[in-house]
């Protein structure tokens, strides 16, 4: 087993570096060659590292000469967790550059010691005086990609900086009560010995935890007395309008949180069907409704084709459409690395012919909401307008809501302090 924490993390960083996987996946996969009682340090330095990247790398590329080589992105791996340390960490500085060369010799690279080295101390001496000169950058400033912060200036005049800002903080973990075995009220009580809790602002059944645990040591984790779920995703339940006998499908359902809500939330709908393109996405959905004692029929297919569909319209559907998932920067903070502004227009096409293939599906008199976790209009707004203006028997439905900013089409949500993260919802009806 590898002792040395760097190392791991710039195993878990690397492949993303090349950009392939996602951070929740390669920390996954790498996470238990780790002693226990360093997992909690592993987590921070590949989380906080990519958190901080956009930065990172702005201070890499003036202490280089040169880049590094393609085959040795492993070792701007160890020079980013480094810097993350020495910026952004209590590790004492020694700590941090002595075990950062060490990791050198695990990944078999002790050349690279010497640059590790070398490049860590240059940092420590002259930090000052890089961070000056960086002072006009406003990759370095905001900590966000160029693309980004150009995007969401253009797009949110009034609210881009405070977005950016938000974006570079640690979300809260908020818990849903579940309404079939117990109620908020009686659940905060269970959880005021252990930690200290309160309930959410906008959503009924929402807890926020004023620090991160193991949710599995919470009381009645093991007979579903609760999921882990942001406070934005918990409104959809109630969004839907959802009545007994309905037949319902949820289109984009992994990892099942909404899905398990809409079951919770209205237990006698006659059928729930959901959908999910790939089997290892499907079989986390199945997880979840197995811990809650919930059950729904599940198919791994394509939401935007119908070769899995019975031919029977819908009461409700909630379609959680695949995006740049930029809500939810502060719980994946490899997305400012990963996404590229030109996803942003390809994604949209994706959302388009899903929500166009469910339209089909959805029986006169029934509604849609569309959902996701981005906080640009492409996605949300522009797109819904675009729907609704060329679909005759589509009519928008305003969400009259305290929580969000009421837009042309739907409602958006930023990413609050301590708060909810980006979120966007549109609710529509089928006319007759």
């Amino acid at each position: 087993m590898t002792t040395n924490v760097r190392a791991l993390a710039a195993q878990i960083l690397t492949p993303l570096l090349k950009n392939k996987g996602s951070l929740n996946t390669q920390y996954a996969a790498i996470e238990r060659r780790c002693p226990e009682k360093d997992r909690g340090l592993l987590r921070e330095l590949c989380y906080g590292t990519m958190r901080y990247h956009p930065q990172l790398n702005a201070i890499i590329k003036l202490l280089q000469n040169r880049p590094f080589k393609f085959r040795d992105i492993d070792i701007k791996a160890i020079v980013l967790v480094g810097l993350y340390q020495l910026k952004h960490t209590r590790i004492p500085a020694h700590a941090s550059i002595s075990e950062s060369v060490e990791a050198c010799k695990e990944l078999d690279k002790a050349w690279a010691g010497k640059v590790v080295n070398a490049l860590l101390r240059r940092f420590q001496r002259e930090q000052e005086e890089l961070e000056d000169y960086l002072k006009d950058d406003d990759s370095y400033q905001f900590n966000h990609p160029e693309w980004m912060i150009a995007k969401l200036r253009n797009n949110w005049p009034e609210h881009w900086q405070e977005i950016l800002t938000v974006n570079n903080e640690q979300a809260p973990l908020t818990l849903r009560v579940n309404q079939r075995s117990t109620n908020r009220e009686e659940y905060l009580q269970q959880l005021t010995p252990i930690i200290a809790a309160e309930a959410t602002q906008f959503s009924d059944q929402g807890i926020k935890l004023a620090e991160s645990v193991n949710i599995e040591t919470l009381p009645g984790y093991s007979v579903g007395a609760f999921s882990v779920q942001d406070e934005a995703a918990q409104l959809s339940a109630d969004l839907l309008d959802l009545q007994p006998e309905q037949r319902v499908l949820d289109a984009c359902a992994a990892p099942g949180g909404k899905l398990c809500h809409i079951l919770e939330h209205e237990p006698k709908l006659a059928q729930v069907d959901a959908v999910e393109l790939e089997q290892k996405r499907i079989s986390r959905v199945e997880e979840n409704l197995e811990r809650l004692r919930l059950k729904a029929n599940l198919k791994v297919a394509d939401a935007a084709t119908q070769t899995w569909w019975d031919g029977t319209d819908y009461d409700r559907i909630l379609l959680d459409a695949p995006c740049s998932a930029t809500g939810v920067i502060r719980r994946n903070p490899d997305i400012k690395y990963l996404r590229q502004g030109e996803d942003i227009h390809e994604t949209a096409k994706l959302q388009r012919a899903i929500l166009d293939n469910c339209w089909s599906m959805l029986k006169p008199g029934g509604k849609l909401l569309y959902a996701t976790c981005s906080i640009f209009p492409q996605e949300n707004g522009r797109l819904i307008k675009q729907f609704v203006t060329q679909t005759a028997n589509a009519k928008h439905l305003p969400i009259k809501a305290e929580w969000g900013i009421e837009q042309e089409y739907g409602r958006q949500l930023f990413p609050q302090s301590n708060g909810h993260d980006g979120f966007y919802y549109a609710l529509l009806e089928k006319t007759e």
